[in-house]
């Protein structure tokens, strides 16, 4: 019977699968059945009834179940004036619901616009009135810019990916680009030809404040010429009605590219024919609440589902791309040579074992490292010095009675902000105006240990005297248009020192920045997360890339490491800028060990007011895993604290399933899921629980 078609109702109603957003552990994933006074196709969008309340939905794909005798609800109101969501968009949308382990409708409703849902039929029907009269009027054409010459790899990477992107074949494509070497070039030429063809583009960036800068390389080749083209934003800074507009304007094919971040993988493009995921290694295209899915991954997925080719570029590519492209499941490309023949700069180690062992010697910036700043700056050149941790310092300490400055809510230190003198954690936001005195002993003589962005930037600010510095991070660009105005000034050649955290060290394109420093990296290669040396290493050379991108200067561009450690084969690989040695080297050390790619994990993580509850709830979870068939196939550790154990005086546990094929763990994470609200009952001090599938942290 097709999908949603008449059955046994009321008259002459009809019976529909329906997708609603149910209360979380409800127990309710699928879709649920309702009645409608004519057939509806799947996609479109209805108000249901939903215990006291209408709730949005969307009519899925599914055949309603069989007339069982209860009566059925009817449905409120048709949303007809949207033209109804594709089949393509309701498979995706259902393959990250069952492979997260989700509702559906959470799913589905999560990734649609929260103002659709204030809307009723009236009201979308008159937005997307206006927006089409908008769309109406024809861009004026104008003069084209002149478009760069491309590069031997640049022709040759084009090439093979036109050679790959036969009609059908939707390829995979991993783009290796050394950090300026016309990365951007390609996307913008695979997108020509992508629209050449009829059809839409997607482009996905890791970060909000990617993405104007890419939206202006985009708006600057396609929104001119004689047959300008519609380009759209999708992310978390744009406004509600924004949002929704932008959203409309994808769905309806009024634009011709979208670019966003990873929320913006779930846009509806009925001519999908391009994704480009830029900086596909990023951490930031992995959701980390409600469904916590990795846009990368769901990219490539829809690639196959629209037949659309999937590029995903990045100089430092995850473990994971890379070992499908040396499986030959992904075309791996190469960009080995930078913009007009610039050199890599060259990186320099700052040995912190050789200063004089002192008191602050942690903190302390190396001679060498200040002498070559000062010379940069003599020079009439721009550095920029990164340190992944903002406030003063991280904690404030009594050296009497060893007091530090911990958070009382959470198993965290709260940082020292000198310039508004507060102690503020940065897990739950408790913050508190710093003591006269140790709150223990009395003692006046509480000084702040160890060093964030602001303390750094009054170190740099005291060895260079009538330096102009500016600092960058989550403090200093909270205000709406902070950050851009600091991104414009440096540009301008209004800076010499730029400080900040790891957000200014990936995609800027500093033209006069010819040193880069990194401060304390140290911290990252001991961590207890296997994937700590990766990140770090990706983040190093993505840095070490914002030095040099004017090929005139790139000679004589440097990359300055301090560490305590100058030997660690992270920074052996940096010197010689060796991707490829690196992730061979992980990739055997992960092999050895049982670490993805080679195995397949998830991570269920429980909250309670105290730590037992916390872990006998994980216990029992695992105790009624080990009932299910195939949990044989699987590895359940015990349960242990996170990271940060204590949030907001909240307890936290988790507990990591393994097992050797991911058909292996989703045979038992499905059924799994359904039975754990079962246990709730008996644990009555948890809070909440939720299930991670491939954590990038563990």
């Amino acid at each position: 019977m097709p999908a949603n078609s008449p059955t046994s109702g009321d008259g002459d109603s009809c019976r529909l699968s329906v997708a609603v957003e149910a209360p979380l552990h409800s127990g309710l994933h699928g879709p649920l059945d309702y009645l409608s006074e004519q057939p509806l196709p799947p996609g479109t969008l209805v108000r249901v009834p939903l215990g006291r309340r209408d709730v949005p939905g969307v009519v899925w794909t599914d055949a309603p179940g069989e007339a069982t005798g209860h009566a059925l609800k009817a449905v409120a109101e048709v949303l007809d004036a949207l033209p109804p969501l594709l089949p393509r968009w309701c498979d995706l949308v259902r393959f990250t619901a069952t492979y997260y382990q989700r509702g559906l409708g959470e799913v589905a409703m999560a990734v649609l616009p929260p103002e659709i849902r204030k809307l009723d039929n009236a009201g979308l029907g008159s937005r997307i009135a206006r927006l089409r009269k908008a769309y109406d009027k024809p861009l004026p054409p104008s003069e084209a810019p002149p478009r760069p010459d491309l590069t031997a790899d640049q022709a040759d990477a084009l090439a093979k990916l036109a050679d790959a992107n036969a009609p059908g074949a939707a390829p995979v494509v991993l783009l290796h680009g050394l950090t300026g070497s016309g990365k951007t070039e390609v996307y913008l030429r695979a997108a020509e030809a992508a629209l050449a063809a009829g059809r839409q583009v997607l482009v996905l960036v890791p970060e909000i404040n990617l993405t104007p800068q890419l939206e202006a390389r985009f708006a600057e080749r396609f929104a001119a010429g004689t047959s300008p083209r519609r380009i759209v934003s999708l992310h978390s800074g744009l406004t509600p009605v924004q949002r929704l507009k932008n959203w409309l304007a994808a769905h309806l094919g009024l634009a011709d590219l979208v670019l966003g971040t990873r929320l913006a993988v779930f846009a509806p493009l009925p001519r999908l024919g391009l994704i480009v995921v830029d900086e596909e290694h990023d951490p930031s295209f992995k959701q980390q609440e409600g469904a916590r899915y990795s846009a990368r991954d769901l990219a490539v997925y829809r690639g196959k589902l629209e037949g659309a080719c999937v590029v995903l570029g990045s100089a430092t590519p995850s473990l994971e791309s890379w070992q499908r492209a040396e499986q030959g499941r992904y075309l791996r490309l190469t960009l080995a040579n930078r913009v007009g023949g610039g050199v890599l700069p060259r990186v320099r180690i700052a040995d912190m074992n050789l200063l004089p062992k002192v008191r602050g010697a942690t903190t302390a910036l190396s001679p060498a490292l200040v002498a070559a700043l000062a010379k940069r700056i003599e020079r009439g050149e721009q550095s920029l010095v990164f340190l992944n941790r903002r406030g003063y310092a991280p904690v404030l300490h009594c050296t009497d009675c060893g007091w530090k400055s911990g958070c009382p809510h959470c198993s965290a230190w709260r940082v020292f902000h000198k310039l508004d003198r507060t102690l503020r954690c940065h897990h739950c936001g408790f913050t508190q105006p710093v003591p006269r005195a140790c709150p223990d002993c009395g003692n006046l003589d509480i000084a702040p240990l160890g060093q964030g962005t602001e303390r750094l930037e009054e170190q740099l600010a005291a060895a260079l005297p009538g330096a102009r510095m500016a600092r960058i991070d989550a403090d200093t660009t909270k205000l709406k248009g902070s950050l851009e105005a600091s991104l414009t000034s440096v540009h301008a050649g209004e800076v010499d020192v730029l400080v900040g955290t790891q957000m200014i060290t990936k995609g800027h394109d500093f033209r006069r920045i010819t040193l880069v420093a990194a401060v304390n990296p140290d911290s990252a290669l001991f961590s207890s997360d296997f994937r700590a040396p990766e990140r770090l290493f990706s983040l190093l050379m993505q840095a070490a890339g914002r030095a040099g991108r004017d090929a005139a200067q790139a000679d004589r561009s440097e990359m300055w490491v301090q560490t305590w450690h100058p030997t660690h084969p992270v920074y052996t690989a940096l010197r010689q800028h060796d991707f490829h040695s690196f992730a061979a080297s992980q990739l055997k050390e992960r092999e050895i060990a049982g670490l993805p790619p080679y195995v397949h994990l998830a991570l269920m993580r429980a909250e309670a007011r105290t730590p037992e509850a916390a872990r006998d709830f994980l216990q029992a979870a695992a105790d009624l895993a080990g009932t299910l068939p195939g949990a044989a196939d699987l590895l359940i550790y015990p349960p242990v604290p996170t990271t940060i154990a204590r949030v907001a005086g909240v307890e936290r546990m988790q507990m990591l399933v393994e097992g050797n094929a991911r058909s292996q763990l989703q045979r038992v994470l499905s059924p799994w899921m359904a039975e754990l609200p079962s246990l709730r009952g008996a644990h009555k001090g948890v809070l909440r629980w939720a299930l991670d599938v491939d954590p990038l942290a563990i």
